[in-house]
């Protein structure tokens, strides 16, 4: 009987610690329980609400209005405007076929257009609207929004498109925008979301893609409510972005469109800029192309066009092309010659049309010689064999580093698309690329602007307003970005190059427009107030044989177009003190005292005056040729006026 009391006692023991033990799990569980609830219910309830709320509320974005850019006047270059487009969203629509076949049957898609959507869905986050159709007429919106009810996912939106009001003439500056591409999102390291919403707009060249980051602004958002078919029911908030920074070029808008139009159809370039402290008043690239066509989506015969065109409309010449600059290089030859004390304005070379180095000939371009030359009459007057006997005074490295003070050889830095640094050669540079010695006949031929060297119309218009001020100017494209001005335009170091110097340079050149004898005297100004000093230039693009030489060298217009000379003009204004500089360049158009400096002297007036200048500034022999020309482009310009008005 004890021995069963005290096993009873021992189990009913045991029996209360299981109890304690199961009931203390039981308690730590229930209080496990309350306390992950009241974290479910309290603490992440928004978190909860909002996975629940996405089966109905869809989150998107918004793209910001992208900035627009003006002329230093303060006129539109580029604008938006506003425009209606379709999108469709993937999780919404379920059956992209299907939807873009219901969509077709209320208006045009092309089969490029829907393969195009099916295959930005495929690639893209479900959840991302994809543009269908864009620019839509009222007719169109109207008969979508008559269907809505069986168009899931589909959506009409109220957007801003891009527009370029000058069509042609800035297209080679400010660029266009385009839909972002694979190689877009490859190049940048930019994480922006917006960047992956399909046919979101970029630069693709020029201003807007330089500055991308400064127009393109930040994204808002908007909350939408969807029923069960992915249909938006309403707007339940809306949080617009920041909008881009507009932006404000330094070009003038009317000079600008008078030199695309007197440029004409030839393949040519020019650069106006201001003197006295770089800023760029025009430059402008013949022929040229609309961009609102890029923007819109340019058909495959329009680009095929512009692609096969031998004059190049693609090409931004007058940064992204380098030539020959021919004669006009003599001025650095000149200056490198006078700062090393080598020769003096007086001192004479005598030109029998041609000269020996290296048991070759070098000829002049005058086939009977100059006779005797000084420094001045050599420049006046282009003498070839005056600058032979200098370069093999001076050496190249001399020639090397003036070239570079004054703006050759140099990537300038403006806001346009594939700049070139041109070349001004070296031994060094030679011994490095070509892996061969510099010869005595490279510097020979380099001081009159040929064999290696090169260089862009913008780089011309540089050394044209260096040598006219002094100063070490330099190209300015930008005015303000948000009317803040980021260029300091004062105090503007000077060149290291001896006032002296400079000076007798200067009028060597005034000499050689105002000289009877002078390369450019067929294109002078004969107002005092408003005269011209420059440097005509004619690179050969060909060489002539010494048999042709015996026999009569051909004529530029007996030539077949691109084995013609490039014809090059740079000059100042007014001489006395200089406000503008300007380079012009004509592909394949020959000499540059004919082709190039009687464009050069009418843009010049142009600058100057703000607008067409009188008769009286031209010599009296011009002035009926040159009213029937002002005349005739004036018919362009109001036709040309017209015609913005009707496209854009």
């Amino acid at each position: 009987m004890a021995d069963r009391i005290q096993l009873n006692q021992k189990s009913y023991a045991k029996l209360s610690r299981r109890g304690l033990i199961l009931g203390g799990l039981q308690m730590a569980f229930i209080t496990g329980l309350a306390f992950r609830m009241r974290k479910l219910q309290v603490e992440e309830a928004s978190e909860y609400r909002l996975l629940a709320d996405e089966n109905r509320i869809n989150i998107r974005l918004i793209a910001p209005s992208r900035g627009e850019v003006y002329d230093r006047n303060g006129r539109v270059i580029a604008r938006n405007e506003q425009s209606f487009r379709i999108t469709i969203v993937k999780e919404d629509a379920g059956n992209i076929e299907q939807t873009l076949y219901s969509l077709s049957n209320l208006i045009k898609i092309s089969q490029r257009d829907a393969a195009r959507v099916i295959e930005e869905t495929e690639r893209s986050a479900p959840f991302l609207p994809v543009t269908v159709k864009d620019q839509l007429s009222f007719d169109e919106i109207a008969r979508i929004a008559a269907n809505t009810p069986t168009l899931a996912g589909v959506t009409v939106e109220q957007g801003l498109s891009r527009v370029y009001p000058s069509l042609e003439s800035y297209a080679h500056v400010v660029g266009y925008v385009g839909p972002v591409s694979d190689n877009d999102l490859k190049q940048s390291n930019d994480s922006n979301p917006l960047l992956k919403i399909p046919r979101f707009q970029v630069g693709k060249v020029g201003v807007e893609k330089h500055y991308e980051d400064v127009l393109r602004g930040s994204a808002g958002i908007m909350k939408v409510e969807v029923n069960a078919l992915g249909r938006v029911m309403r707007n339940l908030d809306r949080k617009e972005g920041k909008p881009g920074n507009n932006i404000q070029l330094t070009v003038d808008t009317d000079l600008q469109t008078y030199i695309q139009a007197r440029l004409g159809s030839e393949s040519a370039s020019a650069v106006v800029m201001n003197c006295k402290n770089g800023e760029i008043l025009a430059i402008a690239s013949s022929p040229s192309y609309d961009p609102n066509k890029f923007v819109r989506g340019i058909s495959y015969s329009d680009f095929n066009e512009l692609r096969d065109n031998e004059f190049r409309p693609l090409a931004s010449k007058t940064v992204q092309d380098a030539y020959p600059p021919g004669s006009t290089f003599k001025i650095i030859t000149a200056l490198a010659a006078l700062e090393a004390k080598i020769i003096t304005p007086k001192e004479s070379v005598s030109c029998n049309g041609k000269m020996e180095v290296s048991n070759r000939f070098f000829h002049c371009w005058k086939k009977g010689g100059h006779g005797e030359m000084n420094l001045a009459k050599s420049l006046s007057e282009s003498c070839d064999v005056y600058f032979y006997e200098l370069a093999l005074k001076v050496g190249i490295e001399r020639i090397n580093k003036m070239a570079i003070k004054l703006g050759l050889g140099v990537k300038h830095d403006i806001p346009m698309s594939a700049i070139t640094k041109g070349l001004v050669p070296s031994k060094e540079w030679k011994s490095n690329n070509r892996d061969q010695e510099w010869l005595i006949g490279d510097t020979v031929n380099a001081s009159i602007g040929q064999g290696y060297v090169l260089s862009s119309p913008l780089q011309l218009a540089i050394m044209a307003a260096r040598l006219a001020n002094g100063k070490n100017v330099k190209p300015i494209l930008t005015k303000s970005i948000n009317g803040k001005n980021i260029h300091n335009l004062e105090n503007i170091e000077d060149l290291d190059i001896e006032k002296s110097h400079l000076k007798i340079v200067r009028k060597a050149l005034f000499q050689a427009s105002n000289d009877r004898r002078g390369t450019a005297y067929g294109s002078r100004v004969i107002n005092d107030a408003y005269r011209i000093a420059g440097k005509t230039g004619t690179s050969q693009v060909r060489n002539i044989t010494d048999a042709e030489r015996e026999n009569g060298v051909t004529k530029n217009e007996d030539l077949p177009w691109k084995r013609r000379d490039h014809g090059l003009f740079i000059n100042f204004a007014p001489y006395n003190n200089p406000e503008i500089a300007v380079a012009v360049v004509v592909e394949h158009g020959g000499a540059g005292s004919k082709s190039a400096a009687p464009i050069a002297r009418d843009i010049t007036l142009q600058a100057l005056f703000k607008g067409k200048p009188p008769l009286e500034v031209y010599p009296a022999k011009d002035r009926a040729a040159v009213l029937e020309q002002q005349n005739n482009l004036g018919k362009v310009l109001k036709e040309l006026e017209m015609l913005r008005r009707n496209k854009v």
